[in-house]
């Protein structure tokens, strides 16, 4: 397996387009309400992306995916393909993933979006969804063994009396939309990967409020929970540097600081 190892400028070019991606997380909140299409909040992205931004969605095209950003409501799982029939709904939650392409790299993030009132469960999901990638990243740094990472992930979510989705993973990103290594988030064999300065990659945890069973739809995108339960996904690009991580997708309503440090790391 070849990691591509990112030097200081590939890095530098990182951070802009990632702080575009994060961009668009924060701008289209405010469109978020009852009664919004996810096709409407598509158009909205795509148009911000390409009039504001000066950049390219990296999902539009790739595979023949038809939209600009994924947006998975309630029991979806990822790769939601936004529509003009689908309303959103009070109580509604959605995950909205971007990846922004400028400069030849890519930004990639998302995160969950509650509709109005929120259920118990519903808003509960999506905190410990969010606590489980600020794990992760709070563990990342050089000389941890990336499979050690997911074993953390998964007995989290597991104690929460959540599932983790197994079939789909973060990856290594840079130049390339998917690069290795591929980030599981349970626990698995990973070829002995020992993280070092210079990896880029992601970390997407999807989370079901019920089992960890999945199913494609005939469109051959959208991943539903098998059992209908809710699901939910956060995801931030991170760089691993020499004390630490760095993350490139923070956003302004963040709970983690954008460089964490390790005194320890070597």
């Amino acid at each position: 397996m070849s990691i591509p190892i990112k030097t200081f400028d590939d890095i530098a070019q990182m951070r802009v387009v990632g702080r575009l991606a994060s961009e668009v997380l924060e701008m289209i909140e405010s469109y978020i309400k009852p009664g919004v299409s996810t096709g409407e909040l598509d158009r909205v992205c795509s148009q911000h992306i390409i009039e504001r931004q000066h950049a390219a969605s990296a999902s539009l095209g790739y595979h023949g995916f038809p939209k600009s950003v994924c947006i998975s409501v309630n029991e979806v799982v990822c790769h939601g393909i936004p529509s003009n029939k689908k309303k959103l709904k009070d109580g509604d939650i959605l995950n909205i993933d971007v990846t922004i392409v400028k400069n030849g790299f890519h930004g990639d993030t998302s995160k969950m979006f509650i509709v109005g009132k929120p259920s118990i469960l519903g808003e509960r999901l999506c905190r410990v969804t969010k606590e489980t990638l600020d794990l992760a990243i709070g563990m990342t740094r050089p000389g941890i063994r990336l499979s050690t990472i997911g074993k953390a992930m998964q007995q989290f979510v597991e104690a929460e009396g959540f599932s983790v989705v197994r079939e789909y993973c973060g990856h290594g990103i840079g130049a390339g939309f998917h690069e290795e290594p591929q980030v599981l988030h349970y626990a698995a064999e990973d070829e002995g990967i020992i993280l070092c300065p210079g990896m880029a990659f992601t970390i997407e945890p999807m989370v079901n409020a019920g089992n960890s069973s999945i199913r494609t739809m005939k469109d051959g995108w959208t991943v539903k929970t098998k059992d209908h339960s809710l699901s939910a996904q956060y995801e931030h690009t991170i760089v691993v540097i020499k004390d630490g991580c760095e993350i490139m997708t923070l956003r302004t309503d963040d709970t983690l600081p954008a460089v964490i440090i390790h005194p320890d790391s070597y």
